[in-house]
């Protein structure tokens, strides 16, 4: 393994430990403010966070305010406020999920996203493979032990974190179709505005919100925005320079794990053997999912041509 590849995993096992302890911050902040506020701040500050490396890209800050990207081309309006909505509805179900359900459980169940995505893909006539399949079952599978009890009842928490990966899976597709044809950092910057927006009407709408809530919450809303959104998507733009596609969705799938040792270490979350066992299995099927099609492609490579 070279220099820049060791570095780049590094930074995407960065960004998996970011992520993962979000979850954390996510249940800290709402002791103090609703969960629409804490997305609204939250998405706002990442949105805002983003400005800097549009910067560094070559954009200059005039293209911000100016009026082709304040309207901007029907592709690149169309793809944000798509994904925006998209990104609401998820980051809605998650966040109200968690005043449900533990830290752990919704990062393990959020990361069935890795699997959902290709079946969910299958609405769009994407083909895919037996490696899916079986890390879907066994996903599936850990699932159950994880939230399902001996009375096959699911908790109200868990069953809006399922919903909510199965939203994030059509999120990750519709960012797969956009963002090859436009700016990836422009589209990240206006669907988190799109997020924000809603968020925060959907606030005014149903919360209450004070300024003593909102400065007990703030550490973690800066987290949450800054260090989950802002610093953990730069980190995983620069990483998957120099990383492999595979690699870099194997190792991203630690987020499930580092949410669950976040949870332990502050908030002393406690999960049982038919929990952790569950956990194990959908982790595993997360990796299969991701590991079967680079072994069946290099199976394929190696493979002699037909005379």
């Amino acid at each position: 393994m070279d220099s820049r590849t060791l570095r780049a995993n590094t930074l995407l096992m960065l960004t998996a430990m970011i992520w993962g302890f979000a979850f954390v911050a996510q249940r800290i902040g709402m002791a103090h403010v609703g969960p629409f506020t804490f997305n609204g701040i939250r998405f706002a500050l990442g949105g805002l966070s983003l400005i800097p490396v549009m910067i560094a890209a070559g954009r200059p800050h005039r293209d911000i305010a100016h009026p082709s990207f304040r309207s901007g081309s029907t592709m690149l309006m169309t793809g944000g406020v798509l994904a925006g909505v998209a990104l609401f509805a998820g980051a809605s179900l998650q966040q109200v999920g968690l005043l449900y359900t533990t830290a752990g459980k919704a990062g393990f169940i959020t990361g069935l996203y890795v699997v959902l995505v290709p079946i969910v893909g299958l609405v769009w006539k994407q083909s895919t493979d037996v490696g899916t399949w079986l890390g879907a079952f066994l996903a599936a599978v850990g699932l159950y032990f994880l939230s399902v009890t001996e009375q096959f009842t699911i908790s109200f928490g868990d069953f809006l974190e399922l919903l909510g990966a199965v939203v994030w899976a059509g999120h990750v597709l519709l960012i797969g179709w956009f963002s090859p044809k436009i700016s990836a950092i422009r589209l990240s910057f206006i669907q988190f505005m799109v997020c924000s927006g809603l968020s925060l009407a959907t606030a005014a709408a149903t919360e209450t919100v004070t300024l003593q809530g909102l400065a007990e919450a703030m550490p973690a809303i800066l987290y949450g925005g800054i260090g989950s959104v802002g610093i953990a998507y730069t980190l995983q733009v620069v990483a998957q320079k120099h990383a492999k596609a595979s690699h870099a969705a194997i190792i991203l799938c630690m987020e499930s794990p580092f949410a669950a040792l976040g949870g332990w270490l502050l908030l002393d979350e406690m999960m049982s053997g038919r929990t952790l066992f569950g956990c194990g299995l959908m982790l595993f099927g997360m990796l299969v999912s991701q590991i079967y099609p680079q072994i069946l492609s290099r199976s394929r490579r190696r493979r002699p041509g037909k005379a």
